[in-house]
């Protein structure tokens, strides 16, 4: 949709990889519809994945004990966070939407994107206690995980080995992107790109830009317990 902005949060080290291409697509398709697209891609920015005293430019409020939490929110309200950092939140504050594109590692991100929702959503900027979930400082933006997998779609079921995947998007859906306010769209997920032919591999591309052509008329999911766990 012409005006929209989009964020894509981008993890992978390979520039030939699957994840590229689904983010490459991402890129072309709403790019084509008139939207600012945003690429963070954190590999190749060399990101820093680690929350450490260095995030913070200003004086300590308690420099005897180190707590990171308490004083990314107090650099927060003094401008005095690391300047990678605000530069990821002016590009969050700017978006309409924020896609995420990674490989499933362990049943989550890769570290690197974990350290980007680490260091860049502290609270002040993207929740508060209260203003979390419903009322997150985030909750006029749209959040859609798009991943890949190593298994393949039968073992993400109820009766396969990992379970449904719906029970491992709760941390990431659930305790990250909805606590911060955002309104999650479905995961995109393709499955066992790596185990696929090169058909297939196609199919999963051109599904991603299909469902992208109509991605602004989506309703948000439920983001509570029976949506992920059942009734």
């Amino acid at each position: 949709m012409a005006g929209k902005k989009v964020l894509i949060v981008y993890a992978h080290q390979e520039p030939m990889s699957f994840n590229a291409a689904l983010k490459d697509a991402a890129v072309r398709e709403l790019s084509a519809q008139g939207c600012a697209v945003a690429v963070s891609d954190l590999y190749a920015m060399g990101f820093e994945p680690r929350a450490t005293r260095s995030d913070i430019t200003g004086t300590l409020s308690n420099p005897d004990s180190f707590n990171y939490g308490v004083e990314a929110h107090e650099a927060f309200k003094k401008g005095a966070l690391a300047g990678d950092i605000l530069a990821e939140q002016k590009k969050v504050q700017e978006a309409d939407l924020v896609i995420f594109q990674f490989p499933l590692y362990w049943f989550s991100v890769p570290a690197i994107m974990k350290g980007w929702m680490d260091r860049v959503l502290c609270q002040g900027f993207a929740f508060d206690i209260p203003g979390f979930y419903d009322s997150g400082f985030l909750k006029r933006k749209l959040a859609l995980l798009s991943l890949t997998t190593g298994g393949v779609a039968s073992s993400y079921t109820k009766a396969g080995d990992y379970g449904d995947f719906r029970y491992f998007l709760w941390p990431l859906q659930h305790g990250t992107l909805h606590f911060c306010g955002f309104k999650v769209l479905a995961p995109q997920i393709s499955f066992a790109p790596e185990y696929s032919s090169e058909e297939e591999r196609k199919s999963m591309v051109a599904s991603w830009t299909q469902r992208l052509k109509s991605l602004w008329t989506e309703e948000p999911i439920q983001c509570s317990p029976p949506w992920y766990f059942g009734q």
